[in-house]
């Protein structure tokens, strides 16, 4: 499998025209034999890639006093402190443009009532509810695991999308990538790999070359 997948990736770089931006490289699964409306068979679960998604991904950090800081020195692209919450819950819009702009979004523990209160609205219907970090946690080590992270779900139809790299990454480190997205069916379908029905690979602007 993993020599088909080098050999899409390579051939979905060749075929894409250069543009003014690094373009994403995205794997699509097709899956056979899935009732998605049953909830059992639906999933929404985190990948750790092991390359890392090679573009910045946006982190938004709510918390206050030394978590706060650490998560600004750590590099997160916003830092949101109590009040800011408050704010947020007056100004829908404000708060929808910040769910539409950061990949993921990280809370001080104690603060999720007032994450629930105020962004739980916004945040809820997109999956992006906060993932909880103790008042005592560092913040570096969180995002450095956030940064390599994407989603992987399969909601209303049986197909997963999901970005795996760049197309400056070097193409086995992409195919590794797609590997880890492969483990995570293995272990939600009840066949395992043998309900996949077709993989292809892409990058953002090219065409779609088959895996499988």
């Amino acid at each position: 499998m993993k020599q088909e997948i080098l050999e899409a990736v390579k051939k979905a770089k060749e075929q894409t025209k250069p543009r003014n931006f690094t373009q994403s490289v995205d794997v699509i699964i097709n899956i056979k034999d899935l009732d998605v409306k049953k909830p059992e068979n639906r999933f929404d679960e985190e990948v750790l890639l092991p390359h890392g998604r090679g573009k910045e991904v946006k982190i938004a950090f709510i918390a206050d006093g030394d978590l706060a800081v650490q998560a600004k020195d750590a590099g997160a692209n916003l830092i949101i402190q109590k009040t800011d919450l408050e704010e947020l819950g007056k100004n829908r819009k404000e708060a929808k443009k910040l769910a539409n702009k950061h990949d993921f979004f990280v809370a001080q523990a104690d603060m999720m009532p007032l994450v629930g209160r105020f962004l739980g609205p916004v945040l809820g219907p997109r999956k992006k509810m906060p993932k909880p970090v103790p008042a005592s946690a560092k913040a570096e080590p969180v995002l450095e695991r956030l940064r390599d992270t994407i989603k992987v779900r399969i909601k209303d139809q049986p197909v997963v999308q999901a970005i795996v790299g760049t197309q400056e990454m070097d193409d086995e480190l992409i195919a590794e990538n797609v590997e880890a997205v492969l483990a995570i069916l293995d272990r939600n379908l009840e066949k395992g790999r043998n309900q996949i029905k077709s993989i292809h690979v892409k990058t953002t602007m090219g065409p779609v070359v088959r895996v499988i």
